[in-house]
């Protein structure tokens, strides 16, 4: 007995000729493979650092602030190091918040392919939960929201720095943008640039130094270990952005144009002088054995290193003077995350409802 209704139309007989092809996968401008279906893998890049990411789940709550709400409270802690502490909260609650913008306003659309897409919504979701960890510590320290979360308005070294991402921003988000013609695809990669090196490869950076010196002093542990977490996460970002803007380039090697890298370097030089402003303007007269003098080798050194990744030649040729930092990027040799949790996971087998 047939089960079809009648006047249901039965499905047409697909071509089998037009399923997807794997190599007619593009990052920008395919319009001949759908973009809803994920399998083959052209990118196998864009899905391990999916999965990275996912390995690396964490929230903030899950870290106890007890230890920094003492410290926070007691009078050992100066004015010049609470001041670091505070500029950096203010930097960094906006920064996750431009970035996680960016990804959803600007970069979601003009991205066509779909193992890319998966890790920008991993990505996404990171940004939203690095927003949460400023929540949860101003909470926790009982600090002014207003004051922490308007800093960018208030403080020119921060303002600074989050209006020349912004405008990269609206470059993507001007009326009849599209990656289809030459101009857009350099503007396309120029915010790729400016988010994924400039903004995580070298704006976090020296507030990552800031904050991780207290914690190597057993002071404020509590957001230093979130900040670990949250520099573990950035790592991620930041290789995929390098894989994605290194392949667009191989996809499209006219708009790597000469006067394109140079105007790119002299970007990067222009975000170098800011960071190196943000530092001078939160450390004053230093902390903790941290001196303005060093993060300017420092903020030269990794933007040396974000300018090879994506293959453009090195301008200052300094060495680190936080040779540790190193170290502590290097996650295998991070301590187990999951041995420290405040908090268990369940699994869906074993949730009580």
């Amino acid at each position: 007995m047939s089960c079809c209704v009648v006047g249901e139309e039965r499905p047409k007989q697909y071509d089998l000729s037009k399923r997807i092809n794997v190599e007619d996968k593009r990052l920008i401008n395919c319009n001949s493979v759908d973009v809803n279906q994920l399998m083959p893998l052209k990118y196998k890049w864009a899905w391990e650092h999916y999965l990275n990411g996912c390995a690396n789940n964490w929230l903030p709550t899950e870290v106890s602030m007890q230890r920094d709400i003492e410290l926070w409270k007691s009078s050992q802690l100066s004015d010049a190091e609470r001041q670091v502490i505070m500029r950096n909260l203010g930097f960094f609650s906006t920064a996750e918040s431009l970035v996680g913008n960016n990804i959803v306003l600007a970069i979601f659309k003009f991205v066509t392919n779909a193992e890319a897409r998966q890790y920008l919504l991993r990505q996404a979701f990171e940004e939203a939960v690095h927003t949460h960890t400023f929540h949860y510590i101003v909470e926790s320290l009982n600090l002014d929201q207003r004051e922490v979360f308007n800093m960018y308005h208030e403080v020119n070294t921060i303002h600074d720095k989050d209006a020349f991402e912004m405008e990269l921003t609206n470059g993507i988000l001007a009326d009849g943008f599209t990656t289809s013609t030459f101009e857009g695809q350099q503007e396309f990669v120029k915010n790729l640039i400016g988010f994924y090196v400039i903004m995580e490869g070298i704006f976090f950076y020296s507030g990552f130094v800031m904050i991780l010196s207290f914690h190597r002093r057993n002071m404020m542990t509590g957001i230093g270990e979130q900040f670990q977490y949250i520099m573990r996460d950035e790592t991620i970002h930041l290789n995929f952005g390098i894989d994605l803007i290194n392949t667009i380039k191989l996809e499209n090697p006219d708009l790597w144009t000469e006067d394109f890298q140079e105007h790119m370097i002299g970007l990067i030089r222009e975000a170098v002088e800011l960071e190196i402003r943000y530092a001078e303007d939160c450390l004053g007269n230093g902390i903790l054995g941290l001196k303005a003098d060093s993060f300017r080798e420092y903020v030269q050194y990794i933007a040396d290193r974000r300018l090879e990744r994506i293959g453009l030649p090195a301008q200052y040729f300094s060495s680190t003077p936080f040779p540790w930092m190193s170290e502590t990027i290097d996650l295998g040799k991070e301590k187990n995350f999951f041995e420290t949790r405040v908090t268990e996971y369940q699994t869906a087998a074993a949730l009580e409802w």
